[in-house]
């Protein structure tokens, strides 16, 4: 059995490209869960609204199922709220969280440069304040995003290295 890491976080904090040469590191697949949204919910983003808890419900049990299925993955997933983390726990016990963790200013500055993504940059502030940073007793790690995409991944693998196993990294 592999395992089942979530790459988490605000729009723009680099959840798909940690996530993905996080995944090529442990030699795992990538999954990013924006790609398991409904149209609706992508529509609703794009036109600049926030999705409830509502809107995310279909999608956090296509997300968990997708945990679920597989034998080792990282996965991309907001998760900014701990109910959403525990319903994805609830599909994958072991799931591993990768929370990725910088300042305003930066976050700010990588979605006003970001053109081709469906999440407007004014979403940030409403996902800001919706993100509830892993408790004490969730199984995780904050990585800092401040640096190259490749210095970020070394952090998040030095911080998972007790989660890791039979996993072992690449160079």
């Amino acid at each position: 059995m592999g395992i089942r890491i979530v790459v988490m976080g605000v729009s723009a904090a680099g959840k798909s490209t940690v996530g993905r040469l996080l995944a090529d590191r442990l030699g795992l697949p990538f999954r990013d869960a924006d790609d398991l949204h409904p149209a609706s919910n992508v529509a609703k983003m794009a036109a600049g609204a926030p999705l409830d808890d509502a809107d995310r419900g279909p999608w956090l049990h296509a997300v968990g199922a997708e945990l679920e299925a597989a034998p080792g993955i990282v996965l991309a997933c907001s998760a900014l709220k701990r109910s959403y983390r525990d319903r994805l726990r609830a599909a994958a016990p072991s799931v591993v969280f990768v929370l990725l963790h910088g300042s305003v200013e930066l976050l700010s500055a990588r979605a006003a440069a970001r053109t081709e993504h469906f999440m407007p940059p004014s979403l940030l502030a409403s996902q800001l304040a919706v993100l509830e940073p892993l408790a004490a007793e969730e199984t995780g790690i904050t990585v800092d995003v401040a640096g190259t995409p490749t210095e970020i991944v070394d952090r998040a693998i030095a911080g998972l290295a007790p989660f890791l196993g039979a996993v072992t990294p690449r160079s």
